[in-house]
């Protein structure tokens, strides 16, 4: 099956519907009118049910198929966007300062609306789709949120399945693998405290500063030292903070970053690095070092059978030579992973062509992929819910 053809002429309905997205962008749970618009087109649609306000902001509409009882399968999209300032200079460009979508996720969300009133008007299945609008996934956990609301037993959901666009991908194309996709993501502060004085007589202090630049070198051995080198993990120092003058040591300093890894026991071992190197150092150097490490969004892992599937239909879509399924994980952090670890299913990679890079300020979804998304959806719906 190639794209659809009904998918091909709602491609400028749900650009539409994108690009207005595109210009009210919506941070973390806050996305009200994301959730309203996504509520307003499900009901125009005539979905069967359409509750709002799980997982605080969520939308789930339910449509039933015409062709019996059947299990129930959730297609997933998120709706929240980033705080950047957007410089694409597009006509549907972010109207609000600070804020734009600079991954994606008004295309994801398009997409699945377009399923979703193709899937409303045919019913060409048997059982239940249940159409999964996200908010907070930047970082908030709102997958995470859905789910502890009980979302999956309320629907009796049995399988589940997420779509993320993929610039440097061409455009029709798909990529997918079963077991990890997506990186296990932590965060961690970390605050030394020293003995500030005047930066003329350092040998009275403690100097906080010289002690987190070693801390920051330090951390990078966890990857090239303390890890397996053919397995992943990533620790990025993002923050540094410390000072307000020329002439003062100051009394503290402060660090923070990211750990990425795709086995609980590697996250497990550098968790336990990066506190075994601050109370090293903190020893050495006569300082205190508190940590803060907080593990956040667990692997997105692709199960087995689902991702065959998956990729199944993406190559009916694309052509086979055009679903590469065997990428290499993306250490970026998913909380799609939430739903997964709740129920089987499968997240796939679908191509945004030559376009700027995720949560960049040049970044657009590139509305051709609109047809490509569509059918996806609309065909895992209908072969997951053969008769």
């Amino acid at each position: 099956m190639p794209i659809l053809n009904r998918a091909a002429q709602m491609q400028e309905e749900v650009a539409g519907w994108r690009r207005h997205l595109h210009q009210t962008p919506e941070l973390n749970f806050d996305v009200f009118q994301t959730a309203g618009f996504v509520t307003e087109k499900l009901t125009a649609f005539g979905c069967d049910e359409v509750v709002t306000g799980l997982g605080k902001t969520g939308v789930v509409g339910i449509i039933r198929g015409r062709k019996g009882d059947g299990p129930t399968i959730g297609l997933r999209a998120d709706m929240d966007a980033l705080p950047i300032d957007e410089i694409t200079g597009k006509p549907w460009a972010s109207t609000v300062r600070g804020k734009m979508h600079a991954c994606g996720h008004d295309g994801h969300t398009a997409m699945l609306l377009g399923a979703a009133k193709y899937l409303a008007e045919t019913r060409n299945f048997a059982g239940t789709v249940a159409v999964i609008f996200q908010p907070a996934e930047e970082g908030g956990g709102g997958g995470n949120e859905m789910v502890k609301d009980g979302m999956m037993e309320r629907f009796a959901i049995e399988k589940v399945f997420g779509m993320h666009n993929m610039p440097g991908l061409p455009v029709g194309q798909f990529a997918i693998k079963p077991g990890p996709i997506m990186a296990a993501t932590a965060e961690f502060t970390i605050t030394v405290k020293g003995r500030g004085g005047h930066a003329a007589m350092p040998h009275g202090t403690i100097d906080p500063i010289v002690i987190a630049s070693q801390l920051v070198g330090a951390l990078q051995t966890i990857a090239s030292r303390s890890t397996d080198p053919v397995e992943s993990v990533v620790v990025s120092v993002t923050k540094f903070h410390a000072g307000d003058a020329y002439n003062v040591i100051p009394e503290s300093a402060e660090i923070a970053g990211t750990v990425r890894t795709l086995k609980k026991e590697v996250a497990k071992k550098s968790e336990e690095r990066i506190r075994a190197l601050c109370a090293g150092l903190a020893s050495a150097f006569g300082a205190t070092i508190e940590v803060d490490y907080d593990p956040n969004y667990p692997v997105t892992f692709n199960h087995a059978e689902e991702t065959v599937f998956a990729g199944d239909i993406a190559a009916d879509i694309a052509g086979d030579s055009h679903v590469h399924r065997a990428i290499q994980p993306v250490m970026g952090g998913e909380d799609f992973s939430y739903m997964l670890e709740a129920r089987p299913g499968a997240f796939i990679f679908i191509g945004n062509g030559d376009s700027a890079g995720l949560h960049h300020p040049a970044y657009d979804f590139n509305d051709e992929v609109i047809p490509h998304g569509m059918s996806y959806w609309v065909k895992l719906a209908e072969t997951a819910l053969a008769t």
